[in-house]
């Protein structure tokens, strides 16, 4: 069976799962070359102690950085950065302390991360190993207990679109614009919850750093993961890595999988199955910034400098663009240059190293010169900490990677992303331009969704304690996107005192105040596509466990929710075809925009033959097999892992 990257990385590293090749759909158990925690390791910590693990299963696996809050010097925040390192001397864990840099850049710079391998990070921009032919994707933090105690943790297969680059970018077109353009123009879900796979001729002109860029903001964009071939510029700046890190005595990368990836480097079938296609001239490409406030909505360069939106505060920072080519590229700009009256100019480089790097070349002084003020090497205000933060009615042009209401600061400012040239240009003319009068050309919208297989009705055996089938009356959500705070409001998230039979009661008020009342204890929920999207609040999902609610059928899942879900023993299945039916029999209700319709009917699910029964008619599901089993048998991941490590130590002890 052909399969894409995504289907072959995650089948070497399976430690259990199909006895087949993987599919989009299909569950397993992972074992990760790596895991990076940030600032949220000391939670982390909690997590791993509260579930009885002892000792780290493999020591080599975590990689600590400190990141997120490092100019915060309260007695409360360097305690916990003491607390993550003397956690990581005891294990023998790979500690960065603060000022080291970024984790996800301190991940590529130091090694951890090569083609091939499957590397995780309990951060959102995990999707930027990408860049170097890995399955980068983000954990949550009991993925991470998890994977420090046992080596594991459960991972669901994406789908995967493919995207075709043609072509070439023009002089003074970035890998930032490239990204920019792909949210705004493909905005409608064509790549939600996906695995995204680069490719086509185009990829080959895009330097490492564009790379970087455009694979760490497919995050925004809605994609699980953002992987680039192999090919002579990953392995030429693999090289050149190797060679500094070998000089400081480090042999992370191993000498010989040079030649291999020269000449048979990670790759799909080439009769892989996709999801969908997309196609982009680079040529077409011109600069843009999104916003503001959103990734969705873009404007050209040239449309926007027109306008002469004023900004008082840039940014040069982050993960996604503060680089050693992002930072010669806005020092081209800046040369001989001061920035404008009234604009703040921060900077702040991804790692100590490329400081470094930036002042041994002068490229770093020249951004002093031009009225820069520094910060230290971590995420500061891309996060929204620390210094230089967006007031009430400012305006922010920034080369991070998010620019959500509030994100950088004040929910009172607005904030506009673009590539580090068009931050310099803006800084210095005090309102959002280029460097130059950009050409303006029309990128035209080239998606084709492809018949991927659909799921196909597998028999699987049925783990003793795991029900092998579930009725229950149907109870159709028919919304789209519906979110967390729809499923269990903001105004109880934070409370104390909210007991399970008050969660039961106040389950989707936001959404429908009429839910608790006219749903029963053994329901089924059959919602929308893209279920429980928002927050991660696990409550959303608790609380239909303890309305009584069996499991949540939708044409898809947030894989936030998704995984609160299994992590919590909860069933959740994906069946986009019985939605599209119950849209079209159920036609009425939905056109009259009923929140909750409840057609009188019973659906049957067989987990052992993978379809469900609606109304006469038959839908095949990806298969349950031993590992979602396991987490709802167990009651979820926490669990799951203390019954592992409990029979664990009773072997050790015989």
């Amino acid at each position: 069976m052909s399969q894409t990257i995504v289907e072959k990385i995650a089948q070497s590293r399976m430690a259990e799962g199909p006895n087949r090749p993987l599919r989009a759909g299909d569950f397993l158990s992972i074992r990760p070359h790596h895991i990076m925690t940030h600032d949220n390791t000391s939670a982390v910590m909690k997590k791993f102690k509260a579930i009885g693990a002892r000792c780290v299963y493999d020591p080599g696996q975590p990689v600590f950085t400190a990141d997120h809050d490092i100019q915060n010097t309260e007695e409360s925040n360097l305690a916990k950065y003491r607390s993550m390192e003397t956690f990581s001397r005891e294990h023998g864990i790979d500690f960065y302390p603060p000022g080291t840099g970024i984790g996800h850049q301190i991940m590529v710079e130091e090694g951890y991360v090569l083609p091939g391998t499957f590397v995780v990070a309990s951060d959102s921009h995990s999707n930027i190993y990408g860049a170097l032919g890995a399955i980068g994707t983000p954990v949550v933090r009991t993925d991470a207990a998890a994977i420090w105690a046992t080596g594991e943790f459960w991972w669901q297969i994406p789908r995967t679109i493919q995207v075709v680059l043609e072509g070439k970018l023009s002089p003074g077109v970035t890998g930032k614009d490239v990204i920019v353009t792909l949210c705004g123009l493909y905005n409608r879900e064509e790549v939600l919850n996906a695995a995204i796979e680069f490719a086509g001729p185009g990829v080959a002109s895009l330097s490492m750093d564009a790379r970087l860029t455009i694979a760490n903001m497919s995050t925004e964009w809605g994609a699980l993961v953002g992987w680039f071939p192999v090919d002579e510029i990953t392995v030429n700046y693999l090289e050149a890595r190797n060679r500094e890190l070998r000089a400081l005595g480090i042999t992370r990368v191993p000498e010989e999988k040079f030649a291999v990836w020269r000449t048979t480097p990670p790759a799909p079938d080439a009769d892989a199955v996709y999801a969908g296609r997309i196609k982009l001239d680079l040529a077409q490409v011109t600069p843009h910034v999104s916003g503001p406030d959103s990734l969705q909505v873009m404007q050209s360069v040239g449309e926007i400098a027109e306008k002469k939106v004023a900004v008082q505060k840039a940014y040069l920072v982050s993960c996604v663009n503060s680089r050693l080519e992002d930072l010669e590229a806005a020092a081209q700009v800046l040369r001989g240059k001061r920035v404008a009256s009234g604009v703040q100019f921060y900077l702040a480089a991804a790692s100590r190293s490329v400081q470094e790097e930036a002042e041994r070349r002068g490229v770093w002084q020249v951004l002093l010169d031009a009225g820069a003020k520094v910060l230290p090497s971590g995420c500061g205000p891309c996060i929204g900490l620390g210094a230089g933060l967006l007031k009430a009615g400012e305006v922010g042009i920034s080369a991070t990677n998010r620019n959500f209401k509030g994100r950088m600061g004040s929910r009172d400012a607005q904030c506009y992303l673009a590539s580090p040239e068009v931050v310099a240009a803006s800084a210095v003319a005090g309102y959002i331009c280029g460097p130059v009068k950009p050409e303006v050309h029309n990128v035209v919208y080239r998606f084709k969704k492809l018949a991927a297989s659909a799921a196909n009705a597998e028999c699987v055996e049925i783990l003793s304690g795991f029900p092998t089938s579930v009725r229950g009356r149907l109870v159709f959500l028919p919304q789209d996107n519906l979110n967390t705070d729809g499923i269990y409001g903001k105004d109880h998230t934070y409370r104390e005192d909210m007991t399970p039979e008050m969660m039961a009661r106040v389950v989707m008020e936001n959404y429908d105040p009429q839910f608790s009342r006219r749903t029963l204890a053994g329901d089924v929920v059959v919602g929308g596509f893209n279920f429980g999207t928002g927050s991660s609040r696990e409550q959303a999902v608790t609380a239909l466990g303890y309305k009584g609610i069996r499991l949540v059928i939708a044409g898809s899942f947030s894989q936030t929710y998704l995984r609160n879900a299994f992590n919590n023993g909860f069933l959740c299945i994906e069946a986009p075809e019985l939605v599209n039916c119950l849209r079209s029999t159920l036609a009425d209700a939905v056109a009259k925009k009923e929140k909750t319709i409840i057609p009188g009917e019973e659906i049957e699910v067989d987990f052992g033959a993978s379809t469900m029964r609606y109304a006469g008619e038959e839908f095949a599901f990806p298969s349950l097999g031993s590992v979602p089993q396991s987490l709802v048998i167990a009651g979820g991941v926490e669990n799951l892992v203390s019954k592992k490590l409990e029979l664990t130590m009773v072997a050790a002890q015989q």
